[in-house]
């Protein structure tokens, strides 16, 4: 099921059936079928060991643009998407949605969409599937608290890395 949640255009939320029993449960979370059979190039894990622990604002642009396909398996995060696709009527606007491994949900990012993160418990862990290899000279980092911006972060951050604490302003090129 796609719920639409917010304005930027292909940006997807689509929530899984969770089948329950007494062995404890399982979910179907991706489907390539389902998606036009579509292949990751990449299955990454992100796990983060503390609360308020922030990654982000990450695209990678062309001539190397990335789709996204994430969810969350442990955890709770506040996931923010920022609109970096000149001509959008979004560009600039930026999104924000709560993901948890109770809820499991799987969003999907178009390419030229800023991607981060906060989490909001201990232990949070996403699972990627990234269409397209990391090349790092195509490789931007936003700033996470660029008031231009203005994403509005749930927490204090705990933690964050350096090249993340070194973000462009915007417009990032």
């Amino acid at each position: 099921m796609k719920c639409e949640w917010s304005d930027l255009r292909d940006v997807e939320l689509t929530s899984s059936i969770v089948h329950v029993d007494e062995r404890g449960s399982f979910t179907k979370v991706f489907d390539g079928a389902a998606f036009g059979g579509v292949t990751s190039t990449q299955v990454c894990v992100s796990a983060n060991h503390q609360r308020g622990t922030l990654r982000g604002l990450h695209v990678q642009v062309s001539p190397h643009p990335e789709t996204k396909r994430l969810w969350c398996t442990a955890g709770e995060v506040w996931d923010v998407l920022v609109d970096l696709r000149i001509g959008e009527p979004t560009y600039g606007s930026w999104a924000g949605i709560h993901l948890t491994d109770v809820a499991p949900a799987m969003l999907t990012i178009p390419p030229g969409v800023a991607h981060g993160f906060q989490t909001l418990t201990d232990g949070a862990t996403l699972v990627y599937l990234i269409d397209g290899d990391h090349v790092r000279e195509s490789a931007r980092t936003l700033r996470h608290d660029d008031p231009a911006v203005g994403v509005q972060w749930p927490l204090d951050v705990t933690m964050i890395s350096a090249n993340d604490r070194a973000g462009q302003s915007w417009p990032v090129s």
